[in-house]
């Protein structure tokens, strides 16, 4: 069984995932911005046992949260072998896009590829203890292509996707493997706003927890380091 810290676990992918990973007996820490959203949920700290399941707050814009995080995972937890990077956000910012809006492009860049990217940091030194230490990013198929106008969000994603390679690089002499989910859209609250294609023929939550699962049953021989899901047929990738 895995130590596994799971950011952006109160809903969508991450809390797909911690259900998952909860029932098949793995110990988890998981990051959210408000601990209260999590009780009286099948998530609730209360209900769990302390020694092998830990919620936290977690701010992915603020270093001092990550750094707290891992800390009280490592107390608890004796170390960590695992981060599965759910927490992102999703922002409408074309390319031309108005004064009012650098905010939202600062706010994409520091939640979407310095939060991962600091979380690591901060843990790095325990996953290279492990030999088999995984980690797995929700990257989105957005790190791939841009598709539409969505500059913002498309350019944290192809930065995110950069990341993971170095991630990869830097940590596959430790046993370290990197595994980036690049799934098109995912039957959660960031696709509700898309109107034009079913949520029945989306990618479901459900189904990337599984992949997780399965990534963590493989040897490091067969860790695939980029898996793309589509809901739809593209053609430029």
């Amino acid at each position: 069984m895995r130590k596994i810290l799971i950011s952006g676990a109160s809903r969508g992918i991450g809390k797909a995932v911690a259900l998952k990973l909860s029932e098949e007996g793995h110990s988890l820490s998981l990051g959210v911005r408000e601990t209260r959203d999590l009780i009286n949920t099948p998530l609730d700290p209360n209900s769990k046992n302390p020694d092998s399941f830990l919620v936290h707050s977690y701010d992915a814009t603020d270093q001092k949260s990550s750094k707290a995080w891992v800390e009280k995972t490592v107390e608890t937890f004796n170390n960590i072998d695992t981060i599965i990077h759910c927490a992102g956000i999703f922002k409408r910012t074309n390319l031309l896009f108005n004064d009012n809006e650098i905010k939202d492009i600062e706010d994409l860049w520091k939640v979407n590829v310095l939060g991962p990217w600091i979380l690591t940091k901060e843990a790095w030194k325990y996953l290279s203890i492990s030999n088999s230490a995984r980690i797995i990013v929700l990257v989105s198929m957005s790190g791939k292509r841009s598709k539409g106008n969505f500059a913002g969000y498309s350019m944290s994603k192809f930065a995110l996707m950069s990341l993971c390679q170095t991630m990869r690089n830097e940590g596959w002499e430790k046993g370290i493997r990197v595994t980036a989910i690049c799934p098109g859209w995912v039957n959660t609250d960031m696709a509700k706003e898309i109107n034009h294609f079913p949520k029945k023929d989306m990618i479901q939550a459900n189904d990337i927890a599984n992949i997780c699962s399965n990534l963590l049953d493989l040897p490091n021989s067969s860790i695939p380091f980029e898996i793309s899901l589509n809901c739809q047929l593209e053609t430029s990738i």
